[in-house]
C-alpha cells in the first residue's frame, strides 16, 4: 500500500496527517474548521484514499494557516506516497456535477508544480469559512505534491455546491492519474523521470 505520514510543527500550526492511496475513502478529519472538514472528507471518499488528519491551528487569528499548511502536508503525503511513480496513468481530467454547480479538474502528475484557478462567483464566506482560501490550499497542494492541477469551474450558483465539485473532482482525478496501469512499462515520461 502506498501511503505516508506527515507530522508539521511550527508556531501557527501542529498536523499530524496520514494518507494510504490505495485506500477504501476512509477518513477522520478534525481541523477546527467544520467547512473544510468536510470538502477533506469529500475529497477522501470520492478518491477512495485513506487520509487521517488532526491539526492544531491559530484559528484565534484566522483560518489561513490551517487551511494553507493542511494542503503543505496533504502534498508532501501525496508525494512521497507515489514513490517512484514507475506504472501510475499520470494523467486525469474529469467533470463533476453537484447540482447547479460543475467543475472540470485536469491533472498530470508531473514533477512540476502548477496551479491554474478560474474559478468565479463565490461569495467570501461559506458559514464562517473564508473562501478564498480554497485557492490557497490547493497552491499549497500542487506545490508540495509537484502536480500541475487545472481547476475550471464551469458554471454555478450556491457556493457550497461550487466547493464541493470541485473538491470532489479533484479528488477522483488524484484517483485516476495515480492508479497503476500493468500496461506503462516504467515511469510514464519520455525524459525517463517525472
Amino acid at each position: 500500500m502506498r501511503n505516508h505520514l506527515v507530522t508539521r510543527k511550527t508556531s501557527e500550526t501542529d498536523i499530524s496527517l496520514k494518507l494510504a492511496i490505495d485506500g477504501e475513502g476512509k477518513s477522520t478529519i478534525q481541523t477546527g474548521v467544520g467547512f473544510f472538514d468536510h470538502m477533506l472528507i469529500l475529497l477522501s471518499k470520492h478518491g477512495l484514499f485513506d487520509l487521517e488528519i488532526t491539526c492544531h491551528g491559530d484559528l484565534e487569528v484566522d483560518q489561513h494557516h490551517t487551511v494553507e499548511d493542511i494542503g503543505i502536508a496533504l502534498g508532501e503525503a501525496f508525494r512521497e506516497a507515489l514513490g517512484s511513480k514507475e506504472g501510475i496513468t499520470r494523467y486525469a481530467t474529469v467533470t463533476t456535477p453537484m447540482d447547479e454547480a460543475l467543475s472540470t479538474i485536469s491533472l498530470d502528475i508531473s514533477g512540476r508544480s502548477y496551479l491554474v484557478f478560474n474559478v468565479d462567483g463565490l461569495k467570501d464566506k461559506v458559514g464562517n469559512f473564508d473562501t478564498e482560501l480554497v485557492e490557497e490550499f490547493f497552491q499549497a497542494f500542487a506545490s508540495n505534491a509537484k502536480v500541475t492541477l487545472h481547476i475550471n469551474l464551469l458554471y454555478g450558483q450556491n457556493t457550497h455546491h461550487m466547493i464541493e465539485s470541485i473538491f470532489k473532482g479533484v479528488g477522483r482525478a488524484l484517483d485516476l492519474a495515480s492508479q497503476q496501469n500493468g500496461r506503462i512499462k516504467g515511469i510514464p515520461s519520455t525524459k525517463g523521470s517525472l
